[in-house]
C-alpha cells in the first residue's frame, strides 16, 4: 500500500469515526507513521510490521480516544513508541502531552518525532511511572500498559486531585474493575470504535471518590 492509498485510508477510517482531520494533521499522522515503519525495521519498537495495520491498530486507535480528553495537560505512561501520546499531540495543538517510558529505544524514536514533525506541545520523559515526579497532570492516560489497579498504583502521584484516568482496554474488564484500589472509583466506561481492528475495544475513566 503506497502513500497515497494510506493517507486515503486514514481520512476515510477517521470520517467513520466522526473525527475530521484536516491536511496538515493527516500529512503529520501519515509522517509519524512513516518513521515509525523505518526506525520499527531497526529498533522493533512494535511487533505490528505492516504500515496499513499499524494505521489501523495504532493510529486510529490512539485518534479514538479525541472525543474524552479534555486536558489541558495530559500525561501517556508506558507510551512506548508515542501511542496515543503523539497522535493526540498532533490533532490537539492546544493540549500539553508528555509521553512516559522507560524503554530509551523507544523514547529516543519519540525525541525524534518530535523534531521531524514540529511538535511544541510535546515533552519526552524517559523514565519509570512510579519514579516521576512532574507536576500533576489533569488525565493520565494508558494504553496496554498495565492492570488498572497496577496503573492507578504507579501514577497516582501524577494526576490532580480532580482529575482522572484513562485506561485504555481490550475486552471490558470486568474483573480488573472488582480490584480498584481504595479511593478509586470508575466514573464512566465507553465502547471505541475503531474501524479496520478486530476485537473489542473499550475506555474506562477512573477518579478518586
Amino acid at each position: 500500500m503506497d502513500l497515497t492509498q494510506l493517507r486515503a485510508l486514514l481520512v476515510q477510517q477517521s470520517e467513520k469515526m466522526g473525527l475530521s482531520l484536516s491536511d496538515s494533521q493527516v500529512d503529520k499522522l501519515i509522517a509519524y507513521l512513516q518513521l515509525l515503519v523505518k526506525w520499527n525495521k531497526a529498533y522493533n519498537l512494535t511487533a505490528v510490521k505492516k504500515p496499513a495495520e499499524m494505521l489501523s491498530r495504532h493510529l486510529l486507535d490512539s485518534l479514538s480516544l479525541l472525543p474524552y480528553v479534555k486536558g489541558p495537560r495530559i500525561i501517556d505512561v508506558g507510551s512506548g513508541p508515542g501511542l496515543p501520546g503523539i497522535p493526540l499531540a498532533i490533532c490537539r495543538p492546544d493540549l500539553e502531552v508528555t509521553t512516559l517510558d522507560s524503554n530509551g529505544k523507544k523514547t529516543r524514536f519519540q525525541n525524534q518525532a518530535k523534531i521531524e514533525l514540529g511538535l511544541s506541545n510535546l515533552t519526552v520523559i524517559n523514565g519509570r511511572a512510579e519514579q516521576c515526579q512532574d507536576e500533576p497532570f489533569d488525565e493520565v492516560i494508558s494504553r496496554a500498559f498495565a492492570s488498572m489497579a497496577d496503573m492507578l498504583k504507579w501514577t497516582q502521584q501524577l494526576c490532580r486531585q480532580d482529575g482522572v484516568f484513562l485506561a485504555m482496554k481490550g475486552l471490558y474488564p470486568n474483573e480488573e474493575l472488582t480490584q480498584l484500589p481504595a479511593g478509586f472509583v470508575l466514573k464512566s466506561g465507553h465502547t471505541l470504535n475503531v474501524p479496520g481492528t478486530q476485537g473489542a475495544r473499550h475506555l474506562m475513566i477512573l477518579g478518586r471518590e
